[in-house]
């Protein structure tokens, strides 16, 4: 069975197929679709511009569809960089310029007040448009500077206290056991099993 996952962030797939690990099923992304028109993420929320991804993708190519709107919320910052996490720095920003514009904006701020999550919101729709949501978590706090070199995105910055780590620093199948990705698709799973997995 063929599942698009609505991204071309390779980081992101790999995590996805990390995490789902199930026979019989074909997790595409959009790099497998090339001709595919960018989708421009104008929604308010990490649920619109999810389900506006999911939808225009699961329409057009009649496949299922599993897509994600993630991002980082910093207590401090009143919820931002949020959903525009990806382009905080800027259109074509890398990772190492928005999370070294973020350490700039944090600078000389307490421990106790750089409190921060990763969200993710994940929608899986059906080419007949039924759709379902499932939201994850990681609760942390931004470091002073990056450390490890793992993962992707604000990784580097972003310190779990109870581990004494950055996300950065910690293998890849730990950070699919807690990342706020993992806990989305932990709780997704059993729907695509019984949704997408019983039809094939």
């Amino acid at each position: 069975m063929k599942l698009v996952f609505a991204s071309k962030n390779k980081g992101k797939a790999r995590e996805i197929q990390e995490a789902l690990m199930l026979a019989d099923l074909e997790l595409l992304s959009l790099n497998d679709f090339p001709e595919f028109p960018e989708i421009i993420e104008d929604g308010s929320s990490f649920l619109e511009n999810a389900l506006k991804k999911a939808r225009t993708i699961s329409q057009s190519l009649n496949l299922p569809v599993l897509a994600d709107d993630s991002g980082l919320e910093v207590d401090f910052l009143l919820g931002a960089p949020g959903i525009y996490s990806a382009r905080f720095a800027g259109p074509q920003a890398t990772d190492r310029e928005n999370y070294e514009k973020l350490l700039a904006l944090m600078q000389g701020v307490p421990v106790a007040q750089r409190t921060a999550r990763f969200v993710c919101v994940l929608i899986l729709h059906l080419p007949e448009g039924k759709w379902f949501k499932a939201e994850g978590t990681c609760e942390g706090r931004i470091a002073a500077a990056p450390q490890g070199t793992q993962g992707f995105g604000y990784d580097p910055v972003f310190y779990l206290p109870d581990r004494q780590k950055t996300m950065a620093e910690i293998p890849l199948e730990e950070k699919n056991r807690i990342s706020h990705r993992a806990r989305a698709l932990e709780k997704i799973k059993p729907v695509l099993l019984s949704q997408v997995m019983s039809s094939a």
